[in-house]
């Protein structure tokens, strides 16, 4: 097995894309709007994945809600963003919070009936007046305290439902004034200020998945994005404390270079090779590259170039998969009816 979660380019498994797979055996794998038509046609999709890999697989989705949701109308319901729970909890933290459990927890049932076993939610970025929009709305507030109670009740209900969640974007995203997925942002906040930021991620240090942020923090590594710095890494595995699966953030952002135009930004984070760039995440400490966009020649580059998975890397992912527990088999519809009765209090 290797330490990758890859993307597919189409409805179905492609025949090139079945050689690749069958020959490198990717970890996991992770779906977009592209690969996703009709909930049976999903259901088809996954579990043809999960057959040619033969054991449990992980199959990620970005489902938040609101303006990051894969599955939409007419045969999937909306969900709201985060930022409508973060306004809830300022009139009625505990309303909130059981509010935001059951939308996972809704959020889940769908997904795990779907043969979809990875929400990549909860953020808990810590939405800053000076930071991007690409965050914006999708945070749980602009409190650590707020931010972690919240995604902890993320969390909650994610797992109730039987699916694994992963906390993003460690160690913090919100602070950053450019979008990652055009562009490196820089962060120059002292390492004192930067404690802000990492305060979610220290109380719910005991998630079962992360994700990076394609972010320089100068204070810690001025010269390498948290990625693909060690040094990023070892403060998220100690200072922090996170002990699960730490996966990478998309290779295929702009943040890590634009292999089209040249790299614009300089020095280690400017890798054109897609290999590179996967080897560069795992020899960092990353657990697992990610890689989203389903173009065949970036995949093959990067299975052809990472090594097999470590045991260490191996045993984390079990442990992830193993979070979640069997899930509920209430309806979707009357976790989402609950929700809507306590959003309407607010």
């Amino acid at each position: 097995m290797q330490p990758t979660f890859l993307g597919l380019h189409g409805l179905t498994i492609g025949d090139d894309e079945r050689a690749l797979f069958r020959a490198h055996d990717p970890a996991g794998y992770i779906l977009f709007k592209r690969n996703i038509d009709s909930p049976d046609q999903v259901r088809a999709l996954t579990a043809a994945l999960t057959d040619m890999a033969g054991r449990a697989l992980p199959i990620l989705i970005d489902q938040e809600g609101g303006r990051v949701a894969r599955l939409r109308p007419p045969h999937w319901p909306e969900f709201p963003a985060g930022d409508r729970f973060a306004r809830l909890y300022r009139v009625a933290p505990v309303t909130a919070i059981e509010a935001l459990r059951l939308n996972a927890l809704a959020l889940a049932t769908l997904l795990r009936d779907l043969g979809i076993s990875v929400d990549c939610l909860p953020l808990l970025d810590v939405r800053d007046p000076g930071g991007h929009d690409i965050i914006g709305d999708r945070a749980l507030g602009t409190e650590p305290m707020q931010v972690a109670a919240l995604g902890r009740a993320t969390l909650d209900g994610l797992r109730a439902g039987g699916v694994c969640g992963v906390v993003k974007h460690i160690p913090g995203h919100g602070r950053a004034g450019a979008d990652s997925h055009l562009e490196l942002p820089v962060v120059t906040a002292s390492r004192a200020e930067l404690e802000r930021d990492f305060e979610p991620f220290r109380t719910l240090n005991a998630a079962p998945m992360a994700m990076t942020a394609h972010v320089t923090y100068t204070a810690i590594d001025p010269d390498r994005c948290a990625t693909l710095s060690p040094m990023v890494i070892d403060l998220i595995r100690t200072d922090i404390g996170f002990k699960g699966l730490l996966m990478s953030d998309d290779l295929g952002m702009h943040a890590l270079g634009t292999p089209a135009a040249g790299g614009h930004p300089a020095g280690s984070n400017a890798l054109q090779d897609f290999g590179a760039r996967a080897l560069a995440s795992l020899d960092a400490g990353c657990d697992i590259a990610l890689h989203c966009s389903g173009d065949f020649a970036e995949m093959r580059a990067i299975c052809e170039t990472v090594p097999r998975i470590t045991a260490a890397a191996a045993a984390r992912l079990d442990a992830a998969m193993a979070w979640a527990g069997p899930g509920d088999d209430t309806p979707m519809a009357q976790w989402a009816d609950a929700r809507d009765q306590l959003l309407a209090l607010g």
